[in-house]
């Protein structure tokens, strides 16, 4: 079933991101969007490491990422992105990756969603939610095609039995990113990789702080105690305290975080692996 969102909601999302361009499915409303939903909408798995499932409803997705002004991972800000593009008048399929960015040989199982979009002229790889290397504009099905966007350059390769790689170029090397095919994906196929990305105890979102968030001319990490500034150069800062933590987590990536009692536990975790690590 295709979701949309009511035009009360549409109005918050555009405030959200900063968005005042035509309400139209066309390439350039596509491109603009893409390139604001990840500098407005962190990338973050709170919810994860304090044992929460995220909610995968439009309701539940909505209130998080847009009224609570928080950020999610993947299924969360594409599903959110799906809903405002159909709305606006675009054609979309939900599609799932097998992701390569830890290890390039392996063969994990789809875990990560993106987006097959489709304007009067072009079909595009859309994808708002991949953490450290999520994408600023969307691709073009066009195979081996360099692709620039506002951060880095990519490309799409046609591979064995119809799957497609997405690589990106970081320095004078392509790194893959993930592999998928064009097979349309149902809510219960997202459903069952966020119950097991969410609960499987040697998860990276169960075990690690990932936050991530780009800006022009930037990308910003945290991952754990460390924060990450990659653009022209990459410069890393370890952070030692609880408070530390919660003021970049708040100002750097603008996160309005949960009340929950156990995120102090967490950070305060985080902080105390640093100090041990220190000695």
């Amino acid at each position: 079933m295709i979701q949309t969102v009511s035009p009360v909601q549409l109005a918050a999302y555009f405030d959200r991101i900063g968005y005042t361009g035509p309400h139209e499915a066309s390439a350039e409303t596509l491109h603009a969007l893409h390139r604001l939903h990840p500098q407005a909408i962190p990338f973050e798995n709170i919810d994860t490491l304090l044992g929460v499932t995220p909610r995968l409803d439009l309701e539940s997705v909505f209130a998080k990422l847009v009224s609570a002004r928080r950020g999610g991972y993947c299924y969360e800000h594409n599903l959110l992105f799906r809903a405002v593009l159909e709305t606006i008048g675009f054609e979309t399929t939900g599609l799932a990756a097998r992701v390569l960015w830890a290890d390039p040989d392996a063969m994990l199982p789809r875990t990560h969603m993106m987006l097959l979009v489709e304007t009067p002229d072009e079909t595009w790889l859309a994808d708002v939610g991949f953490g450290s290397m999520t994408l600023t504009a969307p691709l073009v099905f066009d195979n081996g095609r360099e692709q620039a966007t506002p951060h880095e350059t990519f490309r799409l390769d046609l591979i064995e039995r119809g799957d497609f790689k997405l690589l990106v170029k970081l320095g004078d090397t392509w790194k893959p990113v993930y592999r998928f095919d064009l097979e349309p994906q149902v809510p219960s196929d997202y459903a069952m990789a966020n119950h097991y990305v969410s609960t499987l105890p040697d998860s990276i979102f169960v075990n690690h702080l990932i936050v991530a968030r780009v800006i022009p001319g930037q990308r910003q990490t945290l991952f754990d105690r460390t924060v990450t500034r990659r653009g022209t150069a990459e410069e890393h800062r370890e952070l030692t305290s609880a408070a530390e933590l919660r003021g970049v987590l708040e100002d750097t990536f603008g996160i309005t975080l949960p009340t929950d009692a156990k995120l102090a536990s967490v950070l305060e975790h985080l902080a105390a692996q640093a100090a041990s690590a220190a000695t």
